[in-house]
């Protein structure tokens, strides 16, 4: 067995112990200290193909989206297109998570994000209704001026920027309620209005004031949880 003590190796060992410590999980672990929003819960296996990128329609999606080392990275612009040419949506680098859409149970989405200073009027994440709804989304967060937001209006989190952090959303649809957790810390929770189903989305979706003339999200380490009730 080879030694540390040997000088080849110091600085392989010095440079992975660096990786790990600055980590999106590492930084934003370090900053939490609250419960595990996910303990009781089930992890859904997801695979390449539930991340479906939604991006303008007019330039290709590697100038608006890129997954590198594990990080999906979104920007969209304010001049940019809708998604598609049926929709006059504003402009939107997202991807939707498809294949797991809900209608009953607990369900959580957890990852790990990053929103860099500058970036405002958008939407960074959300829980959607199915097509045809009343109501598309029963939960937004929208990012202005570096804090996080419920739609437009309550703070979840003040503080957003240039930082990793852990956000966790759980959605239970028998109760119709939604919270939200930053780095293990409980920063919002609501009654919402029901619908039929529901879809996960995150990444970059502009909103109707203040924008920034480009939007950017940064998302690492994406995973579903669920629990179901118990039936007696």
């Amino acid at each position: 067995m080879a030694s540390l003590t040997n000088p080849w190796l110091l600085p392989l060992v010095v440079l992975v112990v660096a990786a790990m410590a600055t980590s999106p999980n590492a930084l934003a672990a370090r900053r939490g200290g609250g419960t595990n929003p996910t303990a009781g819960f089930e992890k859904v296996e997801l695979v390449d193909g539930n991340f479906r990128v939604q991006s303008p329609y007019n330039v290709p999606e590697s100038q608006r989206f890129r997954y590198r080392n594990g990080v999906r990275t979104f920007w969209v612009y304010k001049d940019d297109m809708p998604f598609n040419t049926a929709t006059h949506t504003n402009p939107r680098t997202e991807v939707k998570i498809s294949g797991h859409d809900y209608s009953s149970g607990v369900w959580q989405f957890e990852g790990y994000g990053y929103v860099p200073s500058g970036t405002s009027g958008v939407s960074v994440m959300q829980i959607h209704n199915q097509e045809g709804a009343e109501h598309s989304t029963v939960l937004m967060l929208h990012v202005y001026d570096g804090v996080l937001r419920f739609y437009s209006g309550a703070a979840v989190e003040p503080d957003i920027y240039d930082r990793w952090f852990r956000l966790n959303v759980v959605h239970d649809v028998a109760a119709s309620t939604v919270a939200v957790y930053v780095d293990g810390q409980e920063g919002f929770s609501t009654s919402v209005i029901p619908s039929d189903s529901y879809y996960f989305k995150f990444g970059v979706y502009m909103q109707h004031h203040d924008q920034s003339a480009c939007m950017e999200s940064r998302w690492t380490n994406v995973t579903l949880y669920t629990k179901h009730y118990l039936v007696f």
